[in-house]
């Protein structure tokens, strides 16, 4: 198990208790769920090692990264209020774990993680949604593994419903002012945009002539 999700993490920021050890064993079940391809363990330390360096200086950092426990710990691609179902997750898994004030402000960097729009003066939010959204900025082949994984994950959708909804999702980012607000990650910007567009592109192809998509983890 990566070093970023071991209980020796997770205690840094929630203690090292009975009550604390159950609760990250619970959210390690949570994140380790079958139905998971892409948000899944691999994911949540992903974001927790870059929100870690995202976040060095932020006032409240551990709420950024308890946050990035939470941001997906509930997770299921056939409804549509998994974040707002996480930050409620939150609030009851850290009630008495931490200050109060910390809990409410976990939950509000989880409910970010939907529109990953942060008000500018949020460094907490800009750490935690550039955090989560790291991904799309990598090289194209593993932004290819990326997103044939949530394809997989979205299995139970047909390839024209699947199709018409992720071209929604991503021309809402290629919306977005910014994808990445942190002068630190500016240079994501381009990679990520090329990234999205030229998914974008191959789906409306698809869309246009009725093909359909490979294999989900081909």
């Amino acid at each position: 198990m990566s070093t970023l999700i071991g209980f020796d993490a997770w205690a840094a920021l929630a203690g090292d208790t009975p009550t604390s050890r159950t609760e990250w064993a619970a959210v390690l079940a949570a994140w380790s769920e079958p139905h998971r391809r892409y948000h899944d363990l691999t994911h949540l330390a992903a974001v927790l090692g870059v929100a870690a360096q995202l976040a060095a200086g932020v006032p409240d950092r551990d709420a950024v990264l308890l946050a990035a426990w939470y941001h997906d710990v509930v997770y299921d691609p056939q409804r549509a209020d998994n974040e707002e179902v996480s930050a409620a997750r939150a609030r009851a898994g850290l009630r008495g774990l931490v200050p109060e004030a910390r809990v409410e402000e976990v939950a509000r960097l989880v409910l970010l993680t939907s529109s990953h729009d942060p008000e500018p003066g949020d460094p907490a939010g800009e750490a935690l949604c550039d955090a989560d959204l790291a991904v799309l900025a990598g090289p194209p082949e593993s932004y290819a593994v990326y997103a044939s994984a949530i394809r997989a994950e979205y299995g139970h959708l047909s390839d024209d419903v699947f199709t018409a909804g992720r071209i929604a999702v991503l021309e809402q980012l290629l919306a977005l002012p910014r994808l990445f607000r942190l002068p630190a990650v500016a240079d994501w910007e381009p990679r990520a945009r090329a990234n999205l567009a030229a998914e974008l592109a191959l789906l409306r192809s698809r869309a246009s002539s009725g093909a359909a998509p490979p294999p989900a983890d081909g």
